[in-house]
């Protein structure tokens, strides 16, 4: 199985507002956001993170009804064949397969449990910057995403049906008590994030990204200030930082990681 099989690449907020997503969130991520050049784009926008592409905002797809507000893309060599899969595995397409110019070919799919996200060939695209590593610090990722995460009502149905589509493996679990396992997903080198139970932790069910910043405290401060909410943290995690989870002023939820700066 190719090395970047199943990691992850890419995240794009639907948004019928962008003017006011693009406001929100460069005040929250440090991102300097504007609108693609490209006609093939569809009016979306391109958010950076030291001068490279971490984020797209566009307009929202009706054609894709139920999609999250931020969906994570997953790298794959062969779209249509891991599509199949997934239909094959119990899963269905939501939109595409569809070919973009300068980007690659993507589909929007749901994994068995319905828990919805995108593959995407970026073969003739160049490498992804969107993601940085962990943990946080080992390089400038701050603007970056550095984490995912599924909340879904059974999380070994997930296990194997992402071990069919990518190869992952469950890599160690850290134990939540009542709240049961929150267990490391992977391949090799790929660590990419976690997989949790939406219903025994009462998360909602659905893929989420963190995007790292500088100051935990201060991006929740802006996310107050700007209207949105703060559910979640800041929460302590292995190696020092925090994570925290929030809504946006339209109620999609994004996460949030690093550490705290005050004393």
């Amino acid at each position: 199985m190719p090395t970047d099989e199943g990691e992850p690449i890419w995240c794009e907020r639907s948004a019928t507002g962008q003017d006011a997503a693009q406001a929100f969130y460069e005040a929250l991520a440090g991102w300097r956001v504007a609108p693609s050049l490209m006609p093939e784009h569809g009016g979306g926008r391109v958010a950076e993170a030291d001068g490279m592409p971490v984020a797209g905002i566009r307009p929202s797809m009706p054609e894709a009804h139920g999609l999250p507000g931020w969906a994570v893309y997953l790298e794959t060599g062969d779209v249509d064949a891991t599509d199949s899969r997934v239909a094959d595995l119990g899963g269905r397409i939501v939109f595409g397969p569809v070919d973009i110019r300068h980007v690659g070919r993507f589909v929007i799919v749901g994994d068995p449990q319905d828990m919805m996200f995108a593959l995407m060939d970026t073969a003739s695209a160049g490498a992804s910057r969107a993601f940085g590593l962990v943990p946080l610090g080992t390089e400038q990722t701050c603007g970056h995403g550095v984490w995912i995460e599924l909340a879904t009502p059974d999380p070994e149905a997930a296990f194997a049906s992402h071990r069919a589509l990518f190869g992952w493996r469950k890599l160690g679990a850290m134990p939540m008590g009542e709240m049961g396992e929150y267990a490391f997903i992977g391949r090799g080198d790929l660590r990419p994030g976690a997989v949790m139970s939406s219903a025994v932790t009462g998360a909602p069910p659905r893929w989420n990204r963190y995007v790292h910043v500088v100051d935990i405290d201060a991006a929740l401060a802006t996310v107050r200030d700007r209207g949105g909410t703060v559910l979640q943290g800041p929460d302590l995690i292995p190696g020092g930082s925090y994570l925290a989870n929030i809504a946006d002023p339209a109620g999609n939820r994004h996460g949030l990681a690093g550490p705290r700066q005050a004393a």
